[in-house]
């Protein structure tokens, strides 16, 4: 069953998809290979430079207007795109390129006497130009694709390493006769991470989610740390609603339990601060360093794969840096605001309020690790009321 299910999202990946229209790197790339195109078809006619930049400019200003006039049109419909199906998308594209050729024929036509020739010659090009993008867009996303599988597995085998497992069974285990209850909700965390890891993570999820799978992620680490492991929530400013990448947070907070709370005896504080600005997510998580070499040698694969993945989602508009600062390490993430549908957003409202219902709540006076919590209206650990 697991080889089946695992086939099965392989050949999921290998399909093609239009790419975002109103993604800034996908516009600009189009712009480039457009505007490049043209310069090297001005070349072939004549590699005289000055001959060169006179075919250029003369052929720029037939291509700007009509890329322009393209570019509008699938930014506008864009969404309604990205639904269909490849084939019907790639048919409305190449539509729309027709439509505008003749479009911007028409307006030149306004203004100097044109062979109608031109319009079936302009048509060409820009169907061609088309084509061409189409596929260079599809081949790129199926270079960038495995990185989804890849994602899951190192989910499944890397980020949830055995250790982690083995001390949450452990650290349950040795609570079930004294805190019984407490026992159960962390079995409860633990199946529900687990349950979340082992789905398929190709589709963008609410960022509420993201952090309640943090939260249940670090209440289990909480469990054999205890006062070690401190939590810094910073959520006033969270947008509950935004769509970003599966597992994009939970294992840069492994890694930050991993190499800085870890190899220390004394106490170290995880921060995450998640917050909106300027149409853009912004999620900023730090933790303890010791530039003595104390802390556990890293690969920096998580690192590398949630840039992959927010590479393939958000293309140009998405960045991840990292770097050690004065107090620690530091991992910024910046996404671009992508609002799910109100139900959604309802049913992440509706999950969060649920997280720190009184029924869930969770105690911290029992030496078991600590949260210090700015809270936010869409989201709360539990056992802090917002």
């Amino acid at each position: 069953m697991p080889s089946r299910n695992m086939s099965s999202i392989i050949r999921q990946n290998t399909l093609p998809a239009l790419p975002d229209f109103r993604n800034l790197g996908t516009v600009l790339r189009i712009l480039v290979a457009v505007n490049g195109g043209a310069l090297v078809v001005a070349f072939a006619r004549d590699p005289a430079p000055a001959a060169t930049f006179a075919g250029w400019t003369a052929a720029v200003t037939v291509v700007e207007p009509y890329l322009f006039l393209v570019l509008v049109a699938l930014w506008i419909g864009s969404p309604w795109l990205g639904r269909m199906r490849y084939g019907i998308g790639v048919s409305i594209v190449m539509l729309v390129v027709t439509l505008a050729g003749i479009a911007i024929f028409q307006l030149f036509r306004g203004i100097e006497a044109l062979p109608p020739a031109y319009v079936l010659e302009w048509i060409v090009w820009g169907l061609f130009a088309a084509a061409t993008l189409l596929f260079y867009f599809a081949l790129r996303a199926r270079a960038l694709s495995p990185a989804l599988v890849e994602a899951r597995l190192a989910a499944l085998q890397a980020r949830i390493r055995p250790h982690f497992l083995f001390n949450s069974i452990n650290a349950v285990l040795s609570l079930v006769r004294s805190e019984p209850r407490r026992a159960e909700r962390a079995l409860e965390d633990m199946a529900d991470l687990f349950r979340v890891l082992m789905r398929d993570n190709r589709e963008l999820t609410p960022l509420a989610d993201e952090l309640e799978l943090c939260r249940q992620y670090l209440e289990l680490e909480q469990l054999r740390l205890g006062e070690r492991l401190v939590v810094d929530w910073n959520l006033k400013s969270m947008p509950a609603d935004a769509l970003i990448p599966p597992l994009v947070l939970q294992p840069l907070l492994e890694n930050a339990v991993y190499h800085g709370i870890e190899p220390s005896s004394a106490p170290g504080v995880v921060s995450i601060n998640v917050f909106l600005t300027r149409g853009y997510v912004h999620a900023v998580l730090k933790n303890p360093y010791r530039r003595d070499g104390g802390h556990h040698a890293g690969n920096k694969m998580a690192l590398a794969n949630v840039r992959e993945r927010l590479a393939l989602h958000f293309d140009a508009e998405a960045s991840l840096e990292s770097r050690v600062t004065r107090d620690g390490y530091e991992v910024h993430i910046r996404m671009p605001y992508r609002a799910a549908d109100t139900d959604a957003a309802q049913r992440a409202s509706h999950a969060a309020a649920a997280a720190a219902a009184p029924g869930r709540e969770r105690g911290n006076g029992n030496g078991n690790g600590t949260r210090r919590v700015s809270a936010s209206p869409f989201f709360a650990p539990r056992g802090v009321h917002a």
